[in-house]
């Protein structure tokens, strides 16, 4: 049996849950839990804000832990093995979009917390595809948000062959953003971070920007007209998106990883008079997560993460939902 935390209704608190995960699948591993981060994607799931939650729902898709038992056809782990497991527990791997390698893509890839349950537990199963091996130079106890918030804004630098050159803005320095600007000063490249907290100013340049810029700002936005390649949002609000697209150079792009729940509200011509470019993406292969790790070994880049005992879920959710996590929340079990 597995030892969960799980909600039984919308906005619910999570409680002791217990189940049987039946017989390990042949290219499958069960993982013992160490820890794992609490996304502001757990809390839309448990609110089920996407309308695909079901109940008993047990959160957690940013699992750190060791491999402890093994299916009959994995051989790319072994027992005892530091792993992460993140969005996805299993893809298809017959597909096109498989076989070219963009698995986060797949058409019948199952997250790790929907159809399933997650990894607030003691133990977590996953296909053997989706789940990584975690580099010994990466400190355990704060990589688990890598494996949601630090992919999620490492993929676009991967997608759209951003160079050391390239000038990228961010918008939003919570849980993605401030991941983000490690990355872009870390890649090489000129970085400007858009926030509205004059609070964050000062960090977000000791996190790696180069130039802070006031988002409530009319006159900061037309100032930075034609300025950049890359415009990466992180925020779930609606912002006057005309005025961002303003800031993109001739092919520069708006990218969107913060799931922005209302319709973009955005003129054409913007678009067109500057051959410009809006898009989004979602998490990234099993082979860019890799390459994250080691970029993010490389470079020494860690979430901003404040830890929290699963025994005291339910207040990390109520710090996460009122907005005061600085940036990410670990949780840990009790040794």
């Amino acid at each position: 049996m597995i030892n969960a935390y799980a909600a039984k209704k919308p906005g619910g608190k999570l409680e002791s849950f217990e189940y049987d995960p039946g017989e390990l699948g042949q290219d499958e591993v069960e993982i013992e839990v160490e820890s794992c981060g609490l996304c502001h994607s757990d809390l839309s799931m448990l609110d089920n804000e996407w309308g695909m939650t079901e109940y008993p729902f047990v959160p957690g898709h940013e699992v750190i832990g060791r491999v402890s038992k093994i299916g009959s056809q994995v051989s790319t782990l072994e027992k005892g093995q530091r792993v992460g497991l993140g969005w996805h527990s299993s893809y298809c791997d017959s597909c096109n979009t498989c076989l070219e390698g963009d698995h986060n893509l797949c058409g019948s890839a199952q997250m790790t917390i929907a159809g399933r349950h997650g990894g607030f537990a003691d133990r977590v199963r996953a296909q053997s595809t989706a789940v990584i091996p975690l580099p010994e130079k990466i400190n355990p106890d704060v990589a688990g948000p890598l494996f949601c918030g630090g992919i999620t804004v490492f993929n676009p630098l991967t997608q759209f062959d951003i160079q050391p050159t390239s000038k990228v803005g961010v918008i939003g320095i919570g849980g993605l953003g401030h991941i983000a600007l490690q990355f872009l000063n870390a890649w090489g490249c000129e970085v400007t971070a858009f926030t509205s907290s004059e609070e964050k100013q000062k960090e977000a340049k000791e996190l790696g920007a180069h130039h802070v810029l006031d988002s409530k700002s009319d006159e900061a936005l037309e100032d930075a007209q034609g300025r950049f390649d890359l415009i990466i949002s992180t925020v779930n609000v609606k912002l006057e998106w005309d005025k961002y697209i303003a800031t993109l150079a001739p092919k520069g792009r708006l990218h969107f990883v913060g799931a922005t729940l209302e319709p973009l509200d955005i003129g054409v011509f913007g678009l067109i008079m500057g051959q410009r470019s809006v898009s989004g993406s979602p998490v990234g292969s099993p082979a860019t997560i890799k390459k994250m790790l080691d970029f993010a070994a490389l470079h020494n880049i860690e979430p901003v993460t404040e830890t929290f005992a699963f025994d005291d879920i339910n207040d990390a959710i109520a710090r996460l939902r009122e907005g005061k996590a600085h940036y990410r929340i670990v949780l840990k079990h009790n040794k």
